[in-house]
């Protein structure tokens, strides 16, 4: 049985130096002590903020510093590009009409790193 993940989740992406806190909207309205998550809580930006620096080579500014560094890698502020919702979820178990978000979920990011959730924000619920 995973974790139900709630706003203040620690995430931490393979390409980012720092870790990060997902922010989950009361949009859905259900919350424990604060709001519950789900698998289409992926906005860059909104629900999933900077990992500090980026070093992924797929990310045109990284590649771009880099190849002014002569090639030595530079890591540059990440900003990141999540197009897909985290997978896979609790298919069994829904928020606002969609899975709920568990603690084994993975987002992957357009530059090439797989954002995974470290501490779940809360460690009563479980979900399958």
């Amino acid at each position: 049985m995973g974790q139900m993940v709630c706003m203040g989740a620690t995430l931490q992406c393979s390409f980012g130096a720092a870790p990060s806190t997902l922010v989950v909207l009361p949009a859905n309205r259900v919350t424990t002590a604060t709001p519950i998550a789900n698998i289409m809580d992926n906005k860059p930006l909104v629900n999933i903020l900077p990992f500090g620096m980026c070093s992924s080579m797929a990310n045109p500014t990284v590649a771009s510093a880099t190849a002014a560094a002569l090639g030595v890698l530079t890591p540059m502020p990440c900003i990141p590009v999540t197009a897909a919702p985290w997978v896979p979820g609790a298919p069994t178990v829904l928020v606002g009409n969609m899975p709920a978000l568990n603690n084994s979920s993975k987002c992957l990011c357009n530059w090439g790193g797989t954002i995974q959730i470290v501490n779940p924000g809360q460690m009563t619920i479980q979900i399958p």
